[in-house]
């Protein structure tokens, strides 16, 4: 079991408990966390090879929810070295809240991707908690066949599949926040106020106006802009926005678009559907707003050395980018080298965290930008 280092004041405890009586096995675990980033009750054995059970292998257990109406669930499986696979189940299992055991079998293929590696998995399933929640897990089992009660996305495709956002820290605020956006493009087509600049993203983007907001008014005011970043997204999710309505009604000369680490950070994503998930929203973009510009960045560096895991994949995709360029209607621009030391460091100074800009980094953003921005702009 893990706890959450970064939430000191967190609360994660796990106890035995009574399983479901119709099943052989009394034992179950019992998991509570409370205020938590994260909690984590996983599995761990000898190396086990998997390979066997691909064509037709299930992965079964039984889930009571007690409580998670401010919390979120996901299950996990490793698939080789430095490999997990995660299924989300925030949705269905606030819906199971109160109704006792439920008996769920997955597809072992949920939790494989093409080229893992099964031949010798120690950590072969997890369920990980968010937020507050009270759950019991029961009977796991890996069988080599058996019939799925329950779905997953498919990952080949996800990238492209329009959805909202669905995670327990996002229920609250995601869907209200696109409806305040929708409202704002309204009433500035009411007032024929026009939106000359639009910035399309996730968190990063979002922070311009969640945490730096005179900074923004400042630098980007007198362009009417319009911020279209929301923590968390996916390039499935800002696709799944453009296709209900925010940029509708607006013209504007210029859309900036940043996006794509949340398919690295979250999902592990290959970088050939990053790819995939960023055309597509693009492909939208080009339909919904024929004559504005994109100009298209590359993934912001994250991580604080060249090393790290995740910056690494960012860069295979940012390699990737200038294909989807025209320098017509589509412009790249590749800033990260402002962000960045003489030996490819990436400083606290800038991003506290290793991934998201303070103040200084938003500024250097902007100075970086900004001649790019000024000639697509005229």
């Amino acid at each position: 079991m893990d706890d959450d280092p970064k939430l000191p004041n967190a609360v994660v405890e796990l106890q035995r408990s009574t399983g479901p009586a119709a099943r052989e096995e009394a034992d179950a675990l019992r998991l509570r966390w409370k205020d938590a980033w994260f909690s984590t009750v996983r599995i761990e054995t000898a190396p086990l090879d998997l390979r066997p059970y691909l064509a037709h292998g299930t992965v079964s257990f039984d889930l009571k929810v007690n409580e998670l109406a401010q919390g979120g669930l996901a299950f996990r499986l490793d698939c080789g070295k430095d490999c997990e696979r995660r299924i989300s189940y925030v949705v269905p299992a606030r819906a199971a809240q109160g109704k006792g055991w439920q008996h769920l079998r997955y597809a072992l293929d949920c939790f494989r991707h093409d080229g893992d590696d099964l031949r010798a998995v120690t950590r072969p399933f997890a369920l990980d908690g968010t937020g507050s929640g009270d759950v019991e897990i029961a009977n796991l089992r890996i069988d080599a066949s058996g019939k799925p009660n329950a779905t997953c996305p498919d990952y080949r495709t996800v990238s492209v599949t329009p959805e909202p956002l669905v995670e327990s820290w996002s229920l609250d605020w995601w869907m209200p926040r696109h409806q305040e956006k929708l409202a704002e493009i309204a009433r500035r087509k009411a007032a024929g106020e026009p939106t000359d600049l639009v910035f399309i993203g996730d968190s990063i983007t979002h922070n311009w106006e969640k945490e730096n907001k005179p900074l923004w008014e400042q630098l980007y005011g007198r362009y009417h802009p319009l911020n279209l970043g929301y923590g968390g997204d996916r390039t499935e999710n800002i696709l799944w926005r453009l296709q209900h309505g925010e940029v509708d009604g607006i013209a504007p000369k210029v859309a900036v678009l940043m996006f794509g680490t949340n398919n690295t950070g979250l999902r592990h994503e290959d970088p050939a559907r990053t790819l995939a998930g960023i055309r597509r929203d693009i492909q939208e973009l080009r339909k919904r707003l024929p004559d504005t510009k994109l100009l298209l960045l590359a993934i912001f560096p994250r991580g604080e050395s060249p090393a790290d895991g995740n910056r690494q994949v960012n860069e295979q995709v940012n390699r990737m980018l200038p294909q989807l360029a025209d320098e017509r209607h589509v412009f790249f621009l590749n800033i990260n080298q402002s962000f960045l030391g003489a030996d490819g460091t990436l400083s606290k100074e800038i991003m506290p965290d290793l991934l998201h800009p303070n103040d200084k980094g938003y500024r250097i953003w902007a100075q970086a930008m900004q001649p790019r921005l000024d000639q697509l702009m005229r």
